[in-house]
């Protein structure tokens, strides 16, 4: 057999790879493989074709590579032994051929390489023109490749391949080399890429190009390989780069002086290649994402594995000054205009997500001041360093301090050198940071005040420095955008008072440029926020918020403030063109007055709404009404909320998966995109803002729902996805950065707020775990964000003063029936739960606990479960200690447990129950008295006897001995007594206002008073029980105290004398007798021990009903048969503990007829019912049947004053004038007396027979007055013509006597002042009313009479007078006009008239002597004010009877 014939054979059946494969099998010794190597050469040598066989060798090693997994240890040693023997045979083959062919062996292996290198791109070239174009080779060509490399490197240490010529050939066939071929030699260390830059002369204009061309390139999906290695070639290479072009090194040779500037040169060319695409907003697909890939370049984890640290940070600041000085063709003029549209939220993407890559390597410190030493010594891109800035800011939260002092030192600077470029700097740089929003850097209106608003801001030193500032302002006013122009006029710079003209002028041109604007002065709003808007607020937007904060102010202060006050006057054209047609914007009227209905009328009255805007406001309300439309705001662009639900869910997969500067960077996007949804502007940041939250229907549009519920659902998701694997307090603090987004926009916060009210408050039901479990991790973000946040005041106030929008939204879980408890109490576990789990030390956990939600908790879990009604023993809290708060944490996650077992974990946590130690955190007594009288009845968890023994378990054993200062009563009886009282009355106040009385009131389910009421029932029998034991008999204390309890609510009530304070205290009075009702008479009335003797003292019973009781009678001077009959139930019940009961009834009635007469007329005017009640008491308490000689004595009265009535004449009885004038009222006005029976009584008791008769006439007129003064004042209740009728009888009998006169005189002093003490204060007042009403109803002869009579015409005008003051006070009220027609009552104004008429008359016609000059000069001080016309009639009587006077 031949040579050729057995190596063709050998060919066809066993391959050199097979060859080699089975000698590899053996494991051949050295010997053996000396043997191979022989025989391979001589077979070799009759193989002329060395390309094939390089492609031999590469299929060979790819069969080895698809093997190599199979047997990966047993193959480490033969594969490199593989590789040599390979080597060794193709460089020997080499060499032979070179010899044959006369060549170097290099320059044969350079052209063999190629070839086969050709061979394998080929395949890429035919792809290319099927496919689109490839940058990277396909993984079967890379094995090859590799292969061929392999193949080479083994050839370089053998000297048979020179790696410079090899480059020099391949770049002669290609044009561009590829980059992957590049970084594969530079990596196999057969050419270094270092050394390529320093030798070819074109590498900058082919590898920039290649760069761009292989980030711009994308792998197929299936390709991750390809992928992996696209990364690894990019950074490989810009770590040569970088090392070559950043290394420091001592004394450079020329050559590395050009490689360096090379390399850098080449970088920049690739940043600035990124630069453009950002710049020119290219939006082609494949441009952004090049540019986003060559981004992620800049990672110190890519780089740093072939570069030192000090490299990568000179190449990573270097890179950063070239970016904020690319390309400066914007002026500061123009970043002064164009300053709103470069925040981080409008910047592009990957400019902002550059900035973060080259910061990453350095402290916010460094960064600043790198900021600032490249604006001091660069022309500077103003777009790219503001959002620059921007991103530092939104990144990194501790970038704010950093700021604050880098503009302090700005200004300093700019002030001391007076150097402008400092001075605009620190503008810029302030204003970016504002616009950023509060959560993130102050507003530019806040830093502007601190800097510039006090004596001792930068410019306040000298005249030359306020000149600098104010030259500086003047010069911006061009360029500036109008809301810091606003700025500067709202809050401008501080000036000395002699300097102010220069300010002056800065207002004047700012204003004039605002006018310009279309922006003028008269368009800023009341209540305006210029600080840190982008964008400026349409005035119809503006005035429309001023017109909410304008009626909040109104609602919760009762007033008009001052600011809409001076605005209706020196901004007059705003008022009238701008807020008022917001105000009276038409809409359907609520049947209840609203706030801003309130405010309406109250600018009506003011005088600031004219008579037809306002005619036509309430026009088009009615057209409202009747076309039933209510108007709504909706938003016709669907894009921001397809935006916004796209920026949720991206933010959502960052909370589980990004880091925190991905959050800041996404909230700062979503806080843009709310900001378009929500365009109002927040308000005035000096003072918290209030929001008001409407109960009963929340103003919000539909889209604005559908937001909101967007968010809250996100929330809920990404707290759920969160907690899947941690804790609250090892999660990211994504929840308090997502809050705190949303509080910077007012208007969004009122959407949530009302939205959240909604849900807590009305569609509870619906609520899931998730739902309950976000909602209350919500709460607590709310809570612990309390001073950045707004207050709420609820409209339907339930709370008078503005509370955090926490504590407003608490007030929604209403605890009335058990099912309300159930999910009260579920939300607020999971709140504490989870705000306990956030923090693991008490101080900690107190900013992450609502305390509104932990009372809610205190109060409903010892009433739902009943093993909490223990306290917590000190072993048990001791081993809580050790307990680690992720089981609490699992508890409330785990969907198996109830919460009733969750709420129990956390009874028993240490952190719950130290927190019971903290003030705030305490349920004090009447807090859990006003819930426990919410509780409905009917639907209570706890059926009857359980609620009596858990209200008895809280009084008697929980808060009877707690110590005051955590909210209990300290052991002290009458303080838990006082409670109850408290809490009984408030409760019954406060219960027409109450929300839950409005929304839950429905007859037959009540609350929880009657247990209440019994239980404030045994426990004053309790204490009366041991004050008797105790003090043998006296039971001072109870009655005292309990009117002790009265005396002190009413002390408060009585802050003002208004309208609403008079019947806020008839209210109080008759709550308090409802209660007095309910508890025993005989406590009201004192029993004294004397000398082993017991009297009745009435003292206190007297002084509470004269300067209580009187108060609240309806009609006036009588009190209520109950309230009566309870009165004297006591007295006779008290008197049976005396030694002579009788006597002792007798001594204290006697006290009352003198010092009481409001109860002795009231127990007159009901005697008829009280004799009956009375008479069966006594006989149960004394055995006899007859009552007490003073009480019979009323009975007596009645008789006697009936007799009269008929015309018979009886004795009259040894009573009081005014007993025996309240017995004839009666009886005159209870039967309808007939006029002649009347007029013959009168005859019977004239006053010139007996001085007793005159008193008893003129206590009867005052009586009959006081009726008058009633059907003035409620003419429908009483029968005018009759008390007139009466009135004027009794005015003929007693005209002639100067008696009369003294009712109307209440402060001089007389027998009759005890009428003083039967009506109220303020219905004594309205007496002068009543004199001059009945004084025009009487006949001429009768007021010729009056004229006569000693002392008429002084009392006549000083009613007079007094009447008119009255008048012009406002406290005489208008008269409903159909009641005033039936009864021909005149109005006060009509009264008024007549009555001076009347008096002119009669002074012009009085005789001198009737009027002392004394008299007359007193007359005329007073009237000079009120009446100058009957000051001047006084005068005229007064000069010609003592013409010398003008000489004293």
């Amino acid at each position: 057999m031949s040579l050729s014939a057995t190596c063709e054979s050998v060919s066809q059946k066993r391959t050199l790879s097979s060859l080699l494969a089975g000698r590899e099998l053996k494991r051949p010794k050295l010997t053996d493989a000396q043997r191979l190597q022989e025989a391979a050469i001589q077979l070799l040598e009759q193989q002329q074709n060395i390309c094939s066989l390089f492609r031999e060798v590469g299929q060979s090693e790819t069969c080895n590579l698809s093997s190599h997994q199979d047997g990966e240890k047993n193959q480490v040693a033969s594969e490199g032994l593989l590789s040599t023997i390979t080597g060794s045979l193709l460089a020997s083959e080499l060499r032979r051929q070179a010899v044959q062919l006369g060549v170097p062996v290099a320059v044969l292996s350079v052209k063999t390489v190629l070839e086969r290198l050709k061979e394998i791109t080929e395949e890429t070239s035919e792809r290319e023109e099927e496919e689109t174009k490839r940058e990277m080779l396909t993984s079967s060509q890379r094995v090859q490749l590799c292969v061929l490399l392999e193949s080479s490197r083994e050839l370089l240490s053998q000297g048979a391949i020179c790696p410079k010529l090899l480059w020099q050939e391949y770049m002669r066939d290609q044009r561009l080399p590829k980059l992957e071929m590049v970084y594969y030699l530079h990596s196999y260390n057969i050419l270094n890429l270092k050394y390529i830059l320093e030798s070819d002369e074109e590498v900058r204009s082919w590898l920039v190009s290649q760069l761009r061309l292989l980030c711009g390139w994308r792998p197929p999906q299936e390709e991750e390989e390809t992928k992996q290695l696209q990364q690894k070639v990019l950074s490989s290479v810009v770590g040569v780069l970088v090392g070559a072009g950043f290394e420091l090194r001592r004394d450079p040779a020329a050559a590395d002086r050009r490689l360096s500037l090379l390399c850098c040169s080449i970088l920049d060319d690739l940043l600035f290649w990124v630069l453009d695409i950002v710049d020119e907003s290219l939006m082609l697909e494949s441009a952004e994402a090049g540019a986003e890939l060559w981004i992620q370049i800049f990672d110190a984890s890519l780089c740093g594995v072939s570069v030192s640290a000090d490299c990568l940070q000179r190449f990573f600041k270097h890179s950063l000054t070239q970016t904020l000085t690319y390309k400066p063709r914007l002026k500061v003029s123009d970043a002064i205009t164009l300053q709103n549209e470069w925040t981080f939220a409008k910047a592009s993407r990957l400019l902002t997500s550059l900035f973060r890559q080259l910061a990453v390597v350095f402290s916010v410190e460094q960064l600043l001041r790198h900021l600032q030493q490249v604006l001091e010594t660069h022309e500077v891109n103003w777009k790219h360093v503001l959002c620059f800035l921007s991103t530092l800011l939104v990144y990194y939260q501790c970038a704010q301090p950093s700021l604050k002092e880098l503009l302090s030192r700005l200004l300093n600077s700019a002030f001391e050198g007076y150097d402008l470029e400092n001075l605009i700097t620190a503008f810029l740089l302030a204003r970016q940071g504002g616009l950023e929003g509060p959560g993130i850097f102050p507003s530019y209106s806040d830093w502007f005040k601190m800097s510039f608003g006090g004596g001792s801001s930068y410019h306040a030193s000298s005249k030359k420095s306020l000149v600098f500032l104010l030259k500086f302002l003047s010069d911006l006013v061009p360029f500036e955008p109008p809301q810091y122009l606003k700025v500067h006029i709202l809050h401008p710079p501080y000036v000395p008072v002699k300097h102010r003209s220069l300010l002056m002028e800065y207002v004047s041109l700012a204003k004039t440029r605002l006018a310009d604007l279309k922006e003028s002065v008269e368009d800023m709003g009341l209540y305006e926020d210029v600080s840190a808007a982008g964008t400026s607020v349409q005035p119809q937007c503006q005035a429309a918020q001023d017109v909410d904060k304008a009626v909040s102010l109104f609602e919760s202060t009762g007033r008009i403030s001052a600011t809409v006050m001076e605005a209706s006057i020196f901004r007059r054209p705003y008022f009238l063109t701008r807020f008022l047609p917001a105000l009276l914007t038409p809409r359907v009227l609520p049947v209840k007055v609203d706030a801003r209905m309130s405010f309406i009328e109250a600018l009506k009255k003011a005088d600031k709404i004219p008579a037809a805007q306002y005619s036509s406001y309430m026009e088009s309300c009615q057209k409202q009404r009747q076309q039933n439309m209510n108007a709504t705001c909706s938003d016709g662009n669907d894009d921001p909320l397809e935006v916004l639900k796209v920026q949720l869910q991206e933010f959502a997969e960052l909370v589980v998966d990004g880091n925190d500067g991905d959050m800041s960077a996404q909230l700062s996007r979503i806080s843009h995109t709310l900001s378009v949804i929500f365009p109002g502007r927040p308000d005035d940041p000096i003072g918290q803002k209030v929001i008001s939250l409407h109960t009963d229907a929340p103003p919000s549009s539909e889209l604005h729902v559908k937001v909101v519920n967007m968010i809250l659902r996100n929330f809920c998701q990404c707290l759920l996805n969160s907690s899947k694997s941690n804790p609250p307090n090892k999660q990211s603090p994504w929840a308090s950065r997502f809050v705190s987004a949303l509080l910077g926009n007012t208007q969004l916060l009122s959407s949530l707020i009302h939205r959240l009210w909604d849900l807590l408050h009305n569609q509870w039901l619906s609520l899931n775990a998730a739902h309950i479990l976000g909602l209350a991790a919500f709460l607590v973000h709310l809570y612990s964000l309390v001073s950045r946040g707004p207050l709420v005041q609820l409209v339907l106030p339930i709370r008078l003063e503005p509370v955090p929008a926490e504590e407003a939204l608490s007030l929604a879980l209403s605890c009335s029936t058990h099912a309300n408890m159930l999910f009260c109490a579920r939300l607020c576990v999971a709140a504490v739960c989870y705000g306990i789990c956030r923090e693991d030390s008490l101080p900690q956990q107190q900013d992450c606990i609502p305390h509104s939600l932990y009372k809610k908790l205190l109060y409903l879990i010892p009433r739902l479960l009943p093993e909490a009604r223990g306290t917590v023993a000190d072993a048990g809290l001791s081993e809580q200690l050790e307990e680690k708060q992720t089981g609490l944490w699992s508890s409330i996650t785990d969907s198996n447990n109830t919460w009733r077992k969750t709420a129990w974990h956390l009874w028993r946590n240490a952190a719950f129950q130290q927190l019971r130690q903290i003030p705030q955190y305490q349920l004090l007594f009447s807090e859990w008295l006003a819930n426990e009288l919410r509780v409905l009845r009917s639907e209570d968890a706890l059926p009857d006897a359980e609620r009596q023994e858990y209200q008895q378990w809280a009084c008697m054993e929980l808060y009877l001995t707690r110590p005051e200062k955590q909210g209990g009563c300290g052991g002290d009886m009458k303080n838990l007594c006082s409670h109850l009282l408290n809490a009984i009355m408030d409760q019954q106040l406060s219960s027409w206002q109450s929300l839950e009385a409005q929304q839950h009131r429905v007859p037959g389910r009540g609350t929880c008073l009657p247990d209440i009421l019994s239980r404030l029932q045994e426990l004053v029998y309790e204490m009366d029980m041991m004050e008797r034991s105790g003090s043998h008999g006296s039971r001072a204390g109870v009655g005292d105290f309990l009117f002790e309890v009265l005396f002190q609510r009413c002390s408060s009530t009585v802050t003002s004398q208004s309208i609403s304070t008079d019947v806020s205290l008839q209210r109080l009075l008759h709550t308090w007798n409802r209660v007095l009702l309910a508890l025993p008479a005989v406590l009201l009335i004192k029993v004294n021990t004397d000398g082993g003797g017991t009297t009745l003292s009435c003292n206190r019973l007297i002084e509470h009903i004269n300067q209580h009781q009187r108060k609240a009678c309806s009609p006036a001077g009588v009190l209520s048969c109950k309230i009566t009959a309870h009165f004297l139930r006591g007295l006779l019940g008290a008197s049976v503990r005396c030694g002579q009961p009788t006597y002792e009834v007798n001594k204290a009635w006697s006290q009352i007829s003198v010092q009481c007469p409001v109860l002795l007329i009231s127990t007159v005017h009901w005697w008829q019912r009280l004799r009956p009640v009375l008479l069966s008491l006594w006989r149960r308490l004394c055995d006899e049947q007859t009552l007490p000689e003073q009480l019979q004595l009323l009975t007596e009265c009645q008789h006697w004053a009936c007799s009269l009535e008929k015309g018979q004449l009886l004795q009259m009885p040894p009573a009081a004038a005014l007993l025996l004038a309240a017995s004839l009222h009666r009886v005159w006005r209870g039967c309808e007396a007939n006029k002649q029976s009347f007029k013959a009584a009168l005859n019977f008791l004239r006053p010139d027979r007996d001085s007793k008769y005159r008193q008893v006439l003129v206590f009867l007129l005052f009586l009959c007055v006081n009726d008058h003064l009633t059907t003035l004042l409620y003419p429908q209740e009483r029968s005018y013509e009759e008390g007139r009728a009466l009135c004027t009888e009794l005015l003929a009998v007693l005209m002639d006597s100067p008696d009369w006169l003294l009712i109307f005189k209440s402060s001089e002093q007389s027998i009759y002042q005890s009428v003083t003490m039967v009506t109220s204060d303020d219905f004594t007042k309205l007496m002068p009313w009543a004199f001059c009403s009945l004084l025009l109803l009487q006949s001429a002869e009768l007021l010729q009479r009056a004229v006569r009579c000693p002392g008429f015409l002084h009392t006549a005008i000083v009613c007079y007078l007094s009447m008119l003051q009255l008048f012009l006070e406002g406290n005489t009220q208008s008269l409903d006009t159909e009641s005033s027609k039936k009864q021909l009552v005149a109005e006060p104004s009509h009264i008024l008239g007549r009555t001076k008429q009347f008096l002119l008359r009669a002074i012009s016609q009085t005789p001198l002597t009737l009027l002392s000059s004394g008299q007359l000069r007193q007359l005329e001080s007073l009237s000079a004010e009120l009446d100058p016309e009957l000051a001047a009639a006084l005068s005229v009587q007064l000069e010609p009877s003592s013409p010398e006077m003008d000489f004293l």
